[in-house]
């Protein structure tokens, strides 16, 4: 079913407002803030009608679904992987996405950085980290993170640029703040601690991606608030 082309202008045109909005309030520049649009469950019209609306860069949850849509889109066309990645994945993965925001575990990191050697690949990716220690959600802890960062930057192919989150569903906006502050203290100290930019926060959806602004995101995944609500089956996230 596709969407009506000018209600998705129309969206995207709130959405990029409320994003030079949030911009405005914490002085940052628009430029530094990538707008990822979370396509997944979309048939490939709507990101037909996406891409003839301005959006290039697009976020998928699942590589088969992913592959399937990229094969046949338009080539200009980016796409980040944000959903969690099986490791039987990671060979088809790889060579789809630009950066992969959802490494969740060392052992990950390493499938990716041994499957990337064998594909002459050097995969851009970022260490999603369970802020809040949802037992339903994939990341690292804190904790974990700090212990595993040394052997993860030891890994020769993979080039990590950054921190992920997902705050805990709240239905104020202002409750994922500590969340985000979290993010980005933990990754400021890995970056000073270990020497590496760590320049990428991947933090904020349609909900919240204001506050996620005004706390240092650099990458934003937007869904429901370009698209329209996805089907019920599918979770929230």
């Amino acid at each position: 079913m596709s969407h009506d082309p000018d209600s998705l202008a129309d969206s995207i045109a709130q959405v990029e407002a409320r994003i030079v909005a949030a911009c405005n309030r914490s002085q940052r520049e628009r430029d530094s803030i990538e707008l990822i649009a979370v396509s997944k469950t979309h048939p490939l019209d709507v990101i037909r009608e996406a891409r003839a609306a301005g959006l290039r860069v697009f976020g998928e949850n699942r590589v088969q679904e992913a592959r399937a849509k990229i094969e046949e889109a338009p080539a200009d066309l980016r796409w980040h992987l944000i959903g969690h990645l099986q490791s039987n994945k990671v060979r088809q993965a790889l060579p789809l996405f630009e950066l992969i925001h959802s490494v969740d575990s060392l052992d990950l990191a390493v499938q990716i950085d041994r499957v990337a050697a064998e594909l002459g690949l050097h995969p851009r990716i970022l260490l999603e980290v369970n802020v809040a220690g949802e037992a339903s959600k994939f990341g690292f802890t804190p904790e974990a993170l700090m212990e595993n960062i040394e052997r993860i930057l030891a890994l020769p192919r993979l080039q990590l640029d950054g921190l992920m989150t997902v705050p805990p569903f709240a239905e104020e906006a202002e409750k994922s703040r500590p969340y985000f502050v979290t993010l980005r203290l933990l990754r400021d100290r890995l970056a000073n601690e270990y020497k590496v930019p760590l320049a990428h926060l991947s933090m904020g959806m349609s909900g919240d991606f204001e506050v996620a602004i005004e706390e240092g995101a650099t990458l934003i995944r937007v869904g429901s608030s370009l698209f329209g609500a996805r089907p019920k089956k599918q979770i929230a996230n």
